[in-house]
């Protein structure tokens, strides 16, 4: 209270993260109202923590005169262009390593995208529910049923790798090789797409007016097994008129981290939220926003 009573226009107090603040993440309603007490006007910014009813986010929107920040504007329209209202052919790409994470943004894509090219470790238990030898690969058991729902609702859409980079163990030091989908050994796991899923992805990407990417095609961390992340991303990046966002987290990272920032249309801020959008869920720092 101090530091803001003597603040000097254009003066900026930055707080540490609300999130310590015993209550915040339970939208406390006296944490909200004290938030509230240190401001007149509240613009929320943060598009990276829209998606959590939080003290920060929800409870001090209820009580101040509100607004949203041009980031967040901006992340809604062009997550909304590709989402919502996308020019055709619109096609998703999700890697990353759970399904259970991502259910029910396939679900949700299923139904808007033409095609979905699934990639990254959640591949797996969609090859898996193909009745495929995965090896020692990644694989979530409990999601091999809903995997099979999707491919029978949508295998006309669905894409699926063909080919990994494999190794015995999750490390670059080891002995490590291409397989194909029905030759990984069974004390092998797959740790990147292989050459064949990389043309393969590339084709469905052909033509694509717009592109939205989530989540990584291996364990990109790691240089080896980087390949397949690397080539999509370029492959994205290069096509010719098409509105291309990615949405946050280690898609972006990657994207950023090999120079490819500048060559899409959208590179997201927020990584859950990212999500939650994607999934066409309401976000409760916007709605609570939107409803005043």
């Amino acid at each position: 209270e101090k530091a803001v009573s003597e603040m000097k226009d254009s003066e900026i107090v930055v707080l540490q993260n609300t999130r310590y603040e015993k209550g915040e993440s339970k939208n406390d309603p006296e944490l909200s109202k004290y938030w509230a007490s240190l401001g007149d006007l509240f613009v929320t910014d943060a598009f990276g923590s829209v998606h959590r009813a939080h003290s920060s986010t929800v409870g001090i929107a209820e009580i101040l005169p509100s607004a949203l920040g041009f980031l967040v504007e901006k992340e809604v329209t062009m997550l909304s262009k590709a989402v919502h209202n996308p020019e055709r052919p619109f096609v998703a790409i999700l890697g990353g390593a759970k399904v259970s994470d991502k259910i029910n943004v396939i679900e949700n894509l299923l139904n808007t995208a033409d095609k979905v090219i699934i990639g990254g470790g959640m591949a797996y238990t969609f090859l898996k529910a193909q009745g495929k030898e995965i090896g020692t690969s990644l694989c979530e058991e409990d999601k091999i049923e809903m995997a099979k729902e999707f491919l029978a609702k949508a295998s006309n859409k669905l894409v699926l790798p063909v080919d990994f980079r494999v190794a015995k163990e999750f490390s670059e030091e080891c002995d490590n090789y291409i397989a194909d989908e029905n030759s990984i050994p069974s004390d092998y796991m797959g740790l990147d797409i292989g050459p064949k899923s990389i043309e393969l992805f590339k084709n469905a990407l052909q033509g694509a007016k717009t592109v939205v990417w989530n989540g990584p095609m291996g364990v990109f961390e790691m240089k080896t097994y980087a390949v397949g992340t690397i080539e999509v991303c370029k492959a994205i990046s290069s096509l010719p008129g098409a509105y291309t966002v990615i949405g946050g987290g280690d898609s972006a990272r990657a994207a950023i981290e090999n120079g490819f920032q500048d060559d899409f249309s959208h590179i997201s801020t927020g990584g859950g939220a990212s999500l939650e959008f994607m999934e066409g869920k309401e976000l409760p720092g916007i709605a609570v926003i939107q409803e005043k």
